[in-house]
């Protein structure tokens, strides 16, 4: 990118980013980081509480998303218990707390396109 007339990346955490928008995307890209999170921002859930709320994810893919959001400090996982049945729960860290503000407008976004160019469908029960 271009700034004040110099061609330069962002260096975080031994990686170069050619713009902001690809680091933020490093964070929440992808299909379902970001829907995990803003189940999250509504607070603490367990797997199969956030499973129940994202039906098209399949498990083996909430696993891979929660732990890749928990590498990079955005959620945090807190076990209950040392033998089965084991309690686990997720939440937001304060740093992924930090992104609810981008959440709220991309949803915003997200609402007002389904509002002009679709339609709310009710589901029925299976």
């Amino acid at each position: 990118m271009i700034v004040k007339g110099k061609n330069v990346v962002y260096r975080l955490d031994g990686k170069l980013y050619h713009c902001p928008m690809d680091i933020t995307m490093k964070y929440i890209g992808g299909k379902w980081k970001a829907v995990v999170l803003w189940y999250l921002k509504g607070g603490t859930l367990r797997f199969a509480e956030l499973k129940k709320r994202i039906p098209a994810i399949t498990e083996k893919m909430l696993s891979i998303q929660l732990h890749t959001l928990e590498a990079d400090g955005l959620i945090e996982r807190k076990v209950y218990g040392s033998k089965p049945p084991v309690r686990v729960e997720y939440s937001l860290t304060e740093f992924g707390k930090t992104l609810i503000e981008t959440l709220n407008a991309i949803s915003k976004w997200g609402r007002n396109l389904g509002a002009n160019r679709g339609e709310l469908v009710e589901l029925q029960e299976k």
